[in-house]
């Protein structure tokens, strides 16, 4: 096969990818395989589609191939770090993701200190997957360390940045909870979520006027946001009986 007709072939490939047609994706790519068993892309869209169709084993079979070709290949392996997470090979899933971890740092040395931020969004995600797998055991202090990293890496990963004031509300540092999503609040001022929460642990800490200060100006930049409705409704039902 030409070279020529090889990157066609591998262009018509992700077109259907792209279109969700990933049985006839499938055939394309195995196509392509057949006449260049070295060709890194073709193998890494097959298997995405193995991970698409549920066939782990192929998925991860196809990931360590492309990573045997290019082991340099971000995306392979952060996709076989999550699907060795995924299946509770927890060391493998480590050890493939701090050695990507490490290449794009190193990378990024190289390239005095420009990031790829397609890569970092990447590793913020899997820290992110990380934290909130914390969280569920109720591992604060480590779901903190994992969502400082996410927003290291991703900046604009604002809910994130809410999480962590829900873990410092869990920790008991309510104050620190507090500045937290005030500072959030100054930066994003219609970031509505940062609003709500704030409010939220402002009622739970007894400053009742300044949740629902929150909650109003939430009101006031979206009439139908329907949370913020419910706790300042919740709010002065409350306190009519309290009096």
């Amino acid at each position: 096969m030409e070279t020529f007709n090889a990157s066609d072939l591998l262009e018509k490939a992700k077109n259907c990818y792209g279109n969700g047609e990933y049985k006839k994706a499938a055939a394309i790519f195995n196509e392509i395989i057949e006449v260049d068993p070295k060709s890194v892309d073709a193998l890494f869209y097959l298997a995405n589609i193995f991970h698409i169709n549920g066939e782990i084993g192929k998925a991860i079979k196809a990931f360590n191939k492309v990573l045997t070709l290019d082991s340099t290949h971000t995306d392979a392996a952060i996709s076989l770090s999550v699907l060795y997470n995924d299946i509770g090979r927890y060391e493998d899933a480590k050890k493939i993701f701090n050695q990507a971890n490490e290449r794009v740092k190193t990378r990024a040395r190289g390239n005095e200190g420009i990031e790829d931020q397609h890569v970092n969004k990447k590793f913020s995600l899997k820290h992110l997957e990380l934290a909130d797998l914390y969280m569920t055991y109720n591992r604060f202090d480590e779901a903190l360390f994992e969502y400082n990293k996410v927003v290291a890496l991703d900046t604009e990963s604002l809910e994130t940045r809410i999480k962590i004031a829900k873990v410092y509300a869990k920790k008991g540092f309510i104050s620190k909870a507090i500045d937290e999503l005030k500072n959030l609040r100054l930066e994003y001022p219609n970031y509505s979520n940062a609003r709500i929460a704030l409010g939220v642990l402002q009622y739970g800490n007894g400053n009742i006027l300044e949740a629902q200060l929150e909650w109003e100006k939430v009101m006031s930049l979206e009439p139908h946001n329907s949370e913020a409705a419910m706790y300042l409704n919740l709010s002065k039902t409350a306190t009519e009986t309290s009096l």
